[in-house]
């Protein structure tokens, strides 16, 4: 397939990049600052680079056309935390991202979410709980995005396959294993290695087992 993936500047995004290309599928980044991307990755001739930000229309429009699926890696920074921007950006950004998809006949939609958008079959777990109150006291503005990306994916995007891949605590361990459920599941924990993500949305492009699901991936 040919995909389209956001967030690709990010340790995440890097590594979902990779993933993409060993799967045989070729790529479009569009990024604010692609400078920032590994120099393999910028010379690679099955990667198209287009730069713009998340809220230039013309050129997010331009990046989607002609793509089959939308992989995301936005998120807000863990470094910025606490002072990620009011007003939920990201979401903001989706609802334009969303869009573009529908006027582009571009269905296909997975994107990074985290444990802070609950799910109708999650279960109470105490770990989970504290860690997601933390980031709600901690870092209120990113907390309130996350939500709001939810919200903005399962109200504007009936028309899309999407699926929102929650994340608990990354690493950056190259760690590719995983299990898929939802919180308190009795399977599930509260870690996970990037390269778990990347490899799971790249299985799930191609499964589409979770459409309109947004499942907890966590290591075993």
């Amino acid at each position: 397939m040919h995909v389209l993936i956001l967030g690709a500047t990010g340790a995440a995004g890097v590594l979902l990049i990779q993933e993409a290309l060993l799967a045989s599928h070729t790529v479009v980044v569009y990024a604010r600052t692609p400078e920032k991307l590994p120099e393999e990755t910028r010379h690679d001739p099955r990667v198209t680079i287009r730069k713009g930000e998340l809220d230039d229309r013309e050129a997010l429009s331009s990046a989607i056309m002609g793509v089959d699926a939308v992989l995301s890696a936005l998120g807000p920074s863990v470094s910025r935390g606490p002072m990620h921007p009011k007003g939920t950006p990201l979401a903001r950004a989706y609802s334009l991202i969303i869009e573009l998809m529908k006027g582009h006949r571009v269905r296909r939609l997975l994107a990074l979410g985290t444990p802070s958008i609950t799910d109708p079959n999650d279960k109470f777990s105490l770990r989970m709980s504290i860690i997601v109150n933390g980031v709600a006291t901690l870092a209120h503005t990113a907390y309130e995005d996350v939500v709001a990306i939810g919200e903005t994916i399962r109200t504007q995007g009936n028309d899309l396959d999407w699926t929102i891949v929650r994340v608990p605590i990354l690493s950056g361990a190259n760690d590719k294993r995983f299990v898929v459920g939802y919180v308190g599941d009795g399977k599930t924990g509260i870690r996970v290695a990037r390269a778990g993500f990347a490899l799971f949305v790249v299985q799930e492009l191609e499964n589409n087992e979770w459409v309109k699901k947004a499942p907890l991936i966590t290591l075993p």
